[in-house]
């Protein structure tokens, strides 16, 4: 006869760790309504941009509330980030690890900071190289 298993044999939820670090990494998030707010559009455009990919969005904080980085955002959302996503994703990377590539630290950029910092700047050509160095 065998014992029921205990509370603390309960089997372990979903892992949260990754996501506790990429939350992190990217630091300053935007939950889909703060978005609309910030763009001046109706939920539904904000909807529609995460599903074409304009955006990239995770599940974060203690409720898992979807959620865009703020730094993809300005007066509209930063150019360039769309084709940066595709070229990533074709390489065989998922939203995660996208955002993770993102928002990493990398010292060979022309400017100091993230692929996402110099993509800011305005070095399109730059990320997307390394984008494809790193996807294939």
């Amino acid at each position: 006869m065998t014992n029921p298993p205990s509370d603390d044999a309960a089997p372990p939820g979903p892992d949260t760790s990754d996501t506790a670090t990429l939350e992190r990494l990217v630091g300053s998030w935007l939950t889909v309504p703060d978005v609309a707010e910030r763009l001046g559009v109706p939920l539904s455009a904000v909807r529609r941009m995460l599903e074409d990919r304009e955006l990239l969005a995770a599940r974060v904080g203690e409720r898992r509330v979807i959620s865009v980085p703020e730094q993809f955002l300005d007066e509209r959302v930063l150019r360039h980030l769309r084709g940066t996503f595709t070229v990533l994703a074709d390489g065989g990377m998922d939203d995660e690890e996208l955002l993770r590539w993102l928002f990493t630290p990398d010292s060979t950029l022309p400017t100091q900071g993230t692929p996402v910092d110099a993509l800011a700047a305005g070095f399109k050509t730059e990320v997307r190289r390394r984008a494809m160095e790193q996807a294939f």
